[in-house]
């Protein structure tokens, strides 16, 4: 054990920074209702699209979804639309892959590719939005997307192997199995996703790609589908999310930034980014940093949250086939209600563990004011010998727990902390 380290700031007047540069687009005040376009409740598709290219046309403004429940194909944002899907409004997406056609170039947990369209997609715009408090339904079941996690493997195992091997976007694997998230930008700026529900995700659920100045707030996310997580920034620069309740069937906010070779090759992290005041349920991990880290993770607040039914509050993935750093990581002012797991798990040995050419690297990592009323265990901190977890902090932290914490290879000190309303003074009291 060290002493507790003063030599870094508490760190968050820079979230105050984020808090203040980021800011949501703003539209001119005119409508372009869908139904002025020919969409009908049983087709909305081509509606919709006629709707978001004369927006676009005209310099930006609202295609506004009326109440009611629309059937739709994939929908293509453009730059200056904001798509309002109003109170009592429903987007029903279709399940048929052909209607998620021609490819688009997107991401599958980390890799590049060509692949079926998200169901909203926007590419290079400036200024989008999805606001409203309507609801968008992915109609992922068993019988339509999520059979498709069963079905994979083999294409994601090639998928892996051309990237390793620097095969070209427009010659890789087209996944036929390969499932798309819900709602991507890609490359966009100036991006704002408020107020809707989002139900039953074929996949990832929202997972802006590429994007900066990014404004997620209000949102209900739920949906239980495989390896459904609820908000994924991947490889994104200045994002505030805010007022969120999710219940996922995987993470519930997950930060990411490429896998591998394709992590190395397009080496963005994802950065700046302050999550506040959300509620976090199930299932694996409440704000998890990876598993693809290859690009690397910095300039992370989360304060004001809740978390309670997911396996971890904070899950940090990686290995040395992942590699990637994880550096400048706050949580504040967090209620854990109960973690079936370890609050904390950094697991450098999960996975493929060492078996890799990438060093993983995790430092200046704080916890202060995080208050657990029921988890498995506080801490699960595992490094290398020869690349330790560097400068992890507990500060005025109360955990009630049912066993030891393992800690090996980390640098962790302590200031103010209760472990079943002991005060922890030492490494091994936690342990």
């Amino acid at each position: 054990m060290t002493a507790p380290d003063t030599a870094h700031p508490a760190g968050w007047p820079d979230a105050d920074r984020i808090l203040a540069g980021v800011r949501p687009p703003a539209f001119p005040a005119v409508d372009f209702p869908i139904t002025a376009y020919g969409a009908v409740e049983a087709n909305a598709g081509p509606g919709i699209a006629a709707a978001v290219a004369a927006c676009h046309a005209a310099g930006g403004g609202r295609v506004v979804v009326p109440p009611g429940r629309w059937h739709t194909t994939g929908i293509r944002l453009l730059s200056y639309v904001d798509l309002h899907v109003s109170e009592g409004a429903t987007l029903l997406f279709s399940t048929d892959p052909a209607d998620y056609l021609p490819l688009v170039e997107t991401r599958y947990e980390g890799l590049d590719l060509l692949n079926h369209a998200p169901m909203i997609y926007a590419r290079g715009c400036t200024d989008i939005a999805i606001t409203g408090t309507g609801t968008l339904d992915g109609q992922g079941s068993w019988d339509s997307w999520w059979q498709w996690f069963n079905e994979c493997d083999d294409e994601f195992r090639t998928l892996r192997e051309q990237s390793w091997y620097g095969v070209p976007l427009e010659d890789r694997v087209r996944g036929t199995r390969l499932r798309s998230s819900f709602v991507q930008p890609y490359d966009c700026t100036n991006v704002l996703i408020e107020g809707v529900t989002v139900v039953r995700s074929p996949f990832w659920q929202i997972h802006p790609v590429l994007c900066r100045n990014v404004t997620i707030r209000d949102l209900v996310i739920d949906s239980q589908g495989p390896n459904n997580d609820g908000i994924d920034l991947e490889s994104c620069r200045s994002v505030v999310v805010s007022g969120c309740v999710i219940d996922a069937g995987d993470d519930c906010i997950a930060l990411k930034s490429g896998r591998e070779a394709d992590g190395l090759r397009v080496g963005v992290p994802t950065e700046d980014v302050l999550i506040e005041n959300c509620e976090l349920r199930v299932r694996y991990g409440a704000i998890t940093l990876g598993s693809d880290l290859t690009g690397g993770v910095r300039n992370v607040y989360v304060r004001n949250c809740r978390i309670g039914g997911p396996y971890f509050a904070l899950y940090i993935k990686t290995n040395a086939v992942r590699g990637g750093f994880v550096e400048n990581v706050y949580l504040r002012d967090i209620t854990v209600s109960d973690v079936l797991k370890e609050v904390v798990q950094c697991n450098f040995h999960r996975g493929e563990g060492e078996a890799g050419p990438l060093t993983p690297s995790v430092r200046n990592v704080e916890l202060r004011g995080v208050k657990v009323e029921h988890a498995r265990n506080a801490l699960l901190l595992r490094g290398y010998r020869h690349a330790r977890i560097e400068d992890f902090r507990l500060v005025d932290c109360a955990f009630t727990v049912d066993q030891p914490s393992t800690v090996q290879h980390a640098v962790l000190s302590f200031d103010d902390v209760t472990v079943n309303g002991r005060p922890v003074k030492d490494v091994h009291q936690i342990r």
